[in-house]
């Protein structure tokens, strides 16, 4: 059974830090928005839908606590507050989404008296964090059949359970291989510099007990040209229109690796994930993180101490090296401009 990195217990949302694992498994209890802002800021939770999640129950608790005499004030101070959320991390769409889709529903609540468009916003955000893990599980039933009987899957960052509301985008077709009875084992990136890879994906898939192989990033073009990959899943933060797709730093060069030697590159996301207002890759906004994340680990210098650093967080993975884009509504191949907008449309 796949890890639930986001609860709603007793009145708090509950969410297992991340940056602890795998030698800690502490939860911490979040009651306002600003908490979460700043666990979604500082990665407490991170991963595009765990994110989205997250912010949703941050916009209902930032709406419970809202004094106001109209619903225009409350409207008012509601949307400075989602404002707020979302000005934590600019490139993982899924966070405007569920902002987005929080606003719309205080709109539909607007005649309510005050306590129930309140309920009414928490429940919403239950119900976005219910509907992840089942939009998970139907990306992986649409992703399963491109997985061989035996297969090896490369894998970079983590998109697993731990970056969604549960199951995974890439990991959940993934686990839908396993679940299939497919003979399949996975090769983790570690993904430098958080190591998303090495800490929470080789974490969870271990803890499922499904076979998984760590490796350093820059081994993966060594074990394709020994033959030892069969496929790529990855997941994804941000998709463009045309298919050129947003992902944690590294994607490019495995993406790049995959195409010359001839492996499928998948990319597993929900169609909240695709942003069909930016026409290509180009027009998605890169977040640039502290310098400390690269010089440092686990509070030790690795580098010169006041070196010049670049921290890009995501790159992007232009759509003619994707092979398939798997999402909830099906699996898009080739014209990715009129196929995305049909699968998006198709959910709506």
């Amino acid at each position: 059974m796949s890890v639930k990195p986001i609860l709603f217990e007793n009145g708090a949302c509950r969410m297992i830090d991340q940056r602890l694992l795998p030698t800690e498994e502490v939860w911490i209890d979040y009651t306002d928005y600003q908490g979460v802002a700043e666990a979604i800021r500082s990665m407490v939770v991170r991963g595009a839908p765990a994110i989205g999640v997250a912010a949703a129950f941050g916009a209902a608790f930032a709406a419970r606590d809202i004094e106001a005499d109209s619903f225009d004030d409350f409207m008012a101070q509601f949307e400075k507050c989602c404002d707020f959320l979302a000005a934590t991390r600019p490139t993982a769409v899924n966070l405007f989404w569920a902002l987005d889709r929080m606003k719309a529903a205080a709109q539909k609540a607007k005649d309510l008296p005050p306590e129930q468009l309140k309920k009414y916003l928490l429940a919403e955000a239950c119900t976005i964090a219910n509907e992840d893990e089942q939009i998970n599980r139907r990306m992986g039933q649409h992703g399963e059949p491109l997985i061989p009987q035996q297969a090896r899957i490369l894998t970079h960052c983590n998109a697993g359970a731990l970056a969604t509301g549960g199951y995974g985008t890439a990991l959940g077709v993934v686990r839908a291989a396993a679940e299939a009875g497919k003979n399949i084992s996975v090769i983790a990136d570690e993904t430098r510099p958080f190591l998303q890879g090495a800490r929470l994906t080789a974490w969870e898939l271990n803890r499922d007990n499904i076979d998984v192989t760590l490796i350093c990033d820059n081994m993966a073009g060594y074990l394709m040209n020994k033959g030892e990959i069969d496929c790529v899943i990855v997941g994804a933060d941000r998709i463009a229109a045309n298919g050129d797709v947003a992902n944690k730093i590294g994607t490019y060069n495995v993406a790049i690796l995959a195409r010359e030697h001839g492996i499928p590159f998948y990319v597993a996301a929900p169609t909240s994930t695709i942003d069909l207002s930016l026409s290509d890759g180009s027009k998605i906004p890169i977040e640039e993180r502290d310098a400390s994340e690269v010089t440092h680990h686990g509070g030790t210098l690795l580098a010169p101490d006041g070196i010049k650093v670049r921290n890009p967080a995501f790159d992007v993975t232009p759509a003619r090296l994707v092979s398939a884009i798997i999402t909830e509504n099906g699996v898009a191949e080739g014209n990715y401009l009129e196929n995305l907008q049909r699968l998006v449309n198709q959910g709506e």
